[in-house]
């Protein structure tokens, strides 16, 4: 049987670019289905715009920091319309840039909303495409908890990028990366920030450590925590929307409420219609093997749509093995093990390999050593901030090999980003004993823990 295409991918996000782009490359005709802006949810709502205003919020402190060292005392303002108006040029910059990336791979883009008729057919509008292979990578979006009443007064972090006004008073509800990176932004730029969280600390899932010394940091700097509190509703009144919380809270009135309580694939795959493909959906996400095929063995899945590794750099790994897999015919597929990532806090945090929690776990308490330092970083020296930077390395005793690697403080992500390719190559802590380091840093204290 004929196809219209070798490969039609559905979603233009990070995964679905990359594996088209390299699919065509090997000489596959290769089509991608996007019914929204080229680049998905990193590039148009996620981490480019979210880390460009997290650049803009870090000025403020700045500012005061610049005193300590002999610079005058200013007064800044801040216009919050244009940045919304320079961050939402430089995502439609990107836009156009990836449109570009797919027309000199030969990529033909599609742009409408791709539902399956049948294993082999996809509806795009007035159009029915057939292709051999089918790759899914329409990723995820935000959910919202069911259980509380006037939620619908509340945002995501879809609408974040576009808010008209400048909140003066901003609750966040959760705590997890997007709701901690949006209060350290929201404080930053000058917003009376509350997070309220259900448990006693931020970023279930890190390492103890970085959980503890990014929520110290985020209070120092004056955002202001709710733990172990629920909101029991939400109205809206003349001075605001009203929360009322569970506990001895008082009520809370504030100008706008992001709702940062998880990302699913399935508000995603809902409009696809995936039973007329027989494509199998566990726990509200597309069902893979190791190599991302789905229960159809000419349907594959890749990115945040299969809930494996919600990350955008593991999105684009899957694809490009994916496409050199069936493509390129070079069998091979992406470990999720050793992952780096990082949070965009204020403090920053960073990450590679196993908590302490997870080591002692595998390994017993008696055989995981920990070595951790916290001190005031050099720069802070001299402006009297109230700094701290917390490093941590995560060994096992029995053949020295460093299991995790942690730290908060600034360019956390810059320095794990080094660290991660120490731990997956299985280097030892006489390894970083071993190490020169370069003085004066902070990267330079992993290599002299002690």
């Amino acid at each position: 049987m004929s196809y219209d295409y070798d490969l039609l991918v559905i979603g233009a996000g990070s995964g679905g670019l990359a594996a088209s782009k390299r699919a065509a490359s090997y000489g596959a005709k290769v089509a991608i289905v996007e019914n929204d802006l080229v680049g998905g949810t990193c590039v148009i709502r996620g981490c480019v715009p979210k880390k460009l205003m997290v650049y803009a919020s870090t000025f403020s402190h700045l500012y005061d920091d610049a005193v300590g060292y002999g610079w005058s005392e200013v007064k800044p303002s801040f216009d919050w319309k244009k940045l919304v108006e320079v961050v939402d040029n430089e995502v439609m910059r990107l836009n156009q840039v990836h449109i570009k990336l797919l027309e000199k791979a030969g990529v033909e883009l599609i742009k409408g909303l791709g539902r399956f008729v049948d294993p082999h057919t996809v509806d795009v509008g007035d159009r029915q495409i057939t292709a051999d292979k089918i790759l899914i990578a329409v990723g995820g979006a935000p959910v919202k908890p069911e259980n509380i009443p006037g939620i619908e007064h509340t945002i995501t972090s879809r609408e974040m990028f576009h808010l008209p006004e400048f909140p003066k008073r901003f609750a966040v509800l959760g705590g997890g990366y997007i709701g901690v990176e949006f209060a350290g932004i929201m404080n930053g730029l000058g917003a009376e920030v509350t997070e309220i969280i259900r448990r006693e600390k931020i970023l279930r899932g890190f390492d103890e450590d970085i959980r503890t010394d990014i929520q110290a940091g985020m209070t120092e700097h004056g955002v202001n925590f709710l733990t172990n509190t629920e909101i029991e509703k939400i109205e809206k009144t003349d001075e605001g929307l009203k929360l009322t919380l569970t506990g001895d809270n008082e009520p809370l009135v504030v100008d706008t409420i992001l709702c940062a309580t998880g990302r699913k694939p399935k508000p995603q795959l809902d409009p696809l219609n995936l039973d007329n493909a027989g494509v199998e959906v566990r726990d509200e996400a597309i069902a893979v093997t190791e190599d991302s095929a789905t229960s159809q063995p000419h349907i594959y899945a890749v990115g945040d749509c299969t809930d494996r590794l919600n990350l955008t750099p593991v999105a684009i790994a899957e694809g490009r093995a994916f496409a050199d897999t069936v493509f390129g015919h070079i069998p091979r597929y992406i470990s999720h093990k050793g992952v780096p990532s990082a949070v965009f806090a204020q403090p920053e945090g960073a990450t590679v390999g196993m908590t302490e929690k997870e080591a002692i776990a595998d390994f017993g308490e008696d055989r995981v050593k920990v070595y951790r330092g916290r001190f005031r970083p050099m720069f802070h020296s001299l402006t009297g901030a109230n700094e701290k930077v917390m490093v941590k390395l995560v060994v096992e005793k029995t053949t020295d090999r460093v299991l995790g690697v942690h730290m908060v403080g600034k360019d956390a992500a810059e320095i794990i980003q080094g660290m991660a390719i120490a731990v997956n190559m299985g280097a030892t802590k006489k390894d970083f004993d071993a190490t020169i380091g370069i003085h004066p840093s902070t990267s330079e204290e992993f290599v002299t823990l002690r």
